[in-house]
């Protein structure tokens, strides 16, 4: 009986475990890609700054991304 304990705990760790890989890995690739500043001007964009962020570039749909 105490095996079967021991081994429902540690299936339950590595299921866990992965879980959170996929949850990592599925909101890096949720998040704004970066654009550059020829790419955002021909998309119709205007460069604008943030304080201590950075400069970003406003699309016409209102999405904003980093400019690289």
């Amino acid at each position: 009986m105490r095996i079967r304990r021991i081994l429902g705990l540690a299936l339950a760790a590595a299921t866990l475990a992965g879980v959170s890989a996929v949850g990592a890995v599925s909101a890096g690739a949720a998040s704004s890609p970066n654009i550059s500043r020829d790419d955002c001007t021909a998309a119709g964009g205007q460069i604008g700054s943030r304080p201590y962020a950075g400069y970003i570039c406003t699309l016409p749909d209102g999405t904003t991304q980093a400019i690289t």
